[in-house]
């Protein structure tokens, strides 16, 4: 009976078993549903495991506004109805922005504007430099890791500046992890201090670095303080407390924009060696954006070259001066330089090549960079620049540097097509201040290059024997745009359709007849580094021209100085480019070229203009104490002043000593008379 009563148990269970689980099964589902998971901040809601490590899904929409953007965005921006009494170029236009939370997590790249901020902090020294092997890098540099950290606190990033770059071929740089966790305590506070010392107030929440950061000298150990998560901030907390990002300085100049020193440098520098700084940025610092480039309502626009500063990591030496004491060039520079400005007060800078000295002292051009415009960012006064010969010598490339630039405030620097030699060349465009936004001038910006040849020695060191020269594919670049732009009637009338009050002063004595005006592109100016060779030349089909009312040689400034620094090769640029680029296409019309203005650098103590078949070739002279000069010639800086909307260029060069020197109008209203010959 037993037997047959506990097989009779037996069926019961297995017959009851599937329906029961089944209930089960679904009450833990509902249970699930309507119970566990709720639609709140928390592990299980705003989580996921991503590519990196556990990914959260924002909930604080942060969006970083990333510098440059195209050139379009500059010259045509794409405004709306302007409001009575606002002008156009004060119209807030659409940037081009990016989430912050498609930002990689992964990749070191101090121009990305990232909310996120950083869990940990390492130092290691490596017997190479990670650059140079990056294949293996990860294996023998890296700080050691695991799968669950990595997901934690995020994987281990190398911020790509080797600390003992002067002292050794090893490496020593620093590593951090960044996640988007709410729930890890994030940096918020760095600092280096001696060997024993430790920060005060003194908490938990501060951590030791255990490999000293100092390169040489003295040892010194980076603390970072980590005393609360996303989560127990609010947002004016989270942007302005949180480490977003750690960079390093060569040199005792600024850091980059919106990056700030540890209070302390990391190594005080000995003899020719430079100190080293640490410096890190606080949440999102995108940099102001320059407005379009415009005429000012009475027409006018004034530009000022600089050329040729010759900037280094460290503060400079002078070079072929009477200045005594000169002491730090770089920064005496800057100061002349700032001056300069303030007398002047330009709507644009353009750089004219040269702002790195090259020649192994500017052998980190980040730090550079950092400092070569500063006197024109601090002023904010939108600025363009074009290479030298000397930039990309050591350090950084031309495609690298000019990323750099586009990441700085009030730059219009552009990387232009990839598909022709060269980088940096590009088009900005001038308009007028009243509504119609008409295109009055156009700036032409190319690159020169650095060396056409040379020779290696026996040590592996680069000698040139030959610079570089504007290619072929260069001129046909330029023939292109200079064919993309519309005619234009001239002289140019602002549209004053606002303004019915001033409608009968229109009328009044002066205002030019229907016969005097003509259509035409705007006129044109034109910036590069090395000089073309016909600047020099003095033979009768490249001679400077002559006024035919005064009979004077429309070449005007010192020059001979020096010995003539345009290439040897030449693809024809002058003649093939700038005299088939007509303002006016018209039989009727005169051939004028568009271009008036060819502004050249690199040869510091030529500073002369002069004409030849109708277009005016000008150096910039050398303003700056870093770079090359002679006794007794001023350091100087040459202005274009334009004026009647683009129709009248002026031209004359200020000195370090406050003189204007060679005064001068190069088209327009009291110009010399038009080259009449054969082009």
């Amino acid at each position: 009976m037993a037997k047959f009563s506990l097989f009779r148990l037996g069926r019961f269970i297995r017959s009851i078993f599937v329906p029961t689980a089944s209930i089960i099964a679904f009450s833990c589902l509902l249970t699930f549903v309507f119970i566990l998971y709720q639609p709140t901040p928390g592990p299980g809601s705003i989580q996921q495991l991503g590519w990196q490590s556990w990914d959260v899904v924002r909930e604080y929409a942060g969006q970083a506004t990333m510098a440059g953007g195209p050139t379009e965005g500059l010259e045509s921006p794409t405004i709306g109805p302007v409001p009575d009494g606002v002008d156009w170029w004060n119209v807030t236009t659409g940037l081009e922005t990016v989430d912050a939370a498609s930002l990689p997590l992964d990749v070191w790249d101090p121009l990305m504007q990232h909310d996120t901020g950083l869990s940990e902090i390492h130092i290691t020294e490596c017997i190479f430099d990670p650059f140079i092997i990056p294949s293996i890098a990860a294996d023998l540099c890296d700080p050691p890791s695991t799968k669950e950290e990595d997901a934690l606190k995020g994987k281990w990033v190398r911020v790509e500046r080797n600390l003992k770059e002067q002292l050794s071929s090893k490496s020593l740089n620093v590593f951090y992890r960044r996640t988007r966790r709410h729930d890890i305590p994030l940096v918020t506070e760095l600092r280096i201090l001696p060997d024993k010392e430790t920060p005060s107030p003194f908490s938990s929440a501060w951590h030791k670095v255990a490999h000293s950061i100092s390169p040489a000298g003295q040892k010194r150990f980076l603390w970072y303080r980590t005393d609360r998560t996303w989560r127990d901030m609010t947002d004016a907390e989270r942007r302005s407390d949180i480490i977003t990002e750690i960079d390093a300085l060569f040199g005792s100049d600024e850091p980059w924009y919106g990056f700030e020193k540890v209070e302390h440098a990391v190594f005080d520098g000995a003899n020719n060696i430079e100190p080293v700084w640490l410096t890190y940025r606080k949440g999102i610092k995108p940099p102001p954006r320059a407005p379009p480039l415009h005429f000012s309502r009475d027409g006018k626009f004034k530009i000022m070259q600089v050329a040729d500063l010759h900037y280094s990591v460290s503060i400079g030496s002078c070079r072929d001066t009477a200045r005594n004491p000169c002491t730090g060039s770089d920064n005496l520079t800057n100061t002349l330089l700032g001056r300069m400005l303030d007398s002047e007060r330009p709507d644009l800078v353009v750089f004219t090549g040269d702002q790195l000295n090259g020649q192994g002292t500017s052998w980190d051009p980040r730090s550079v960079l950092a400092k070569f415009a500063k006197a024109v960012t601090a002023r904010g006064i939108p600025w363009a620049a074009v290479f030298g010969n000397h930039d990309d010598e050591v350090g950084a490339s031309r495609e690298a540097q000019i990323k750099y630039m586009k990441g700085l405030p009030y730059s219009l620097v552009e990387a232009g097509p990839k598909d022709i030699h060269g980088v940096g060349n590009y088009v900005l465009k001038v308009k007028s201040a009243d509504p119609s936004m008409t295109h009055l001038l156009t700036l032409y910006f190319l690159d020169s290059g650095a060396y056409y040849n040379g020779v290696f020695d026996w040590f592996g060191f680069f000698h040139a024997t030959e610079y570089d020269y504007i290619r072929q594919d260069q001129i046909d670049w330029f023939l292109q745009e200079s064919a993309s732009i519309d005619a234009i009637e001239r002289p140019f009338t602002p549209d004053r359709v606002k303004d019915l009050g001033d409608i009968w002063s229109r009328q009044a004595a002066g205002q030019v007849l229907p016969g005097d005006r003509q259509l035409a592109k705007p006129n044109a100016l034109m910036f590069f580094h090395i000089p073309l060779e016909i600047t020099y030349r003095a033979e009768s089909y490249s001679a400077a021209d002559v006024d035919a009312r005064t009979g004077r040689i429309l070449d005007v400034g010192e020059h001979d100085l020096e010995m003539p620094g345009a290439a040897k090769r030449q693809a024809g640029f002058f003649h093939k480019g700038l005299l088939q680029a007509l303002e006016s296409d018209h039989r009727a019309g005169r051939r004028a070229p568009e271009v008036k203005v060819v502004a050249n650098g690199h040869c510091h103590v030529t500073e002369n203009c002069r004409r030849v078949k109708g277009v005016w070739l000008c150096f910039g002279g050398g303003g700056s104490y870093s770079g090359y000069g002679k006794i007794g010639f001023d350091r100087r800086f040459r202005i274009y002043d334009v004026s009647d909307y683009g129709e009248t260029i002026r031209t004359y060069k200020r000195t370090e000593h406050d003189e204007v020197v060679d005064d001068m109008v190069l088209a327009g209203a009291g110009a010399p008379s038009p080259y009449e010959g054969v082009a």
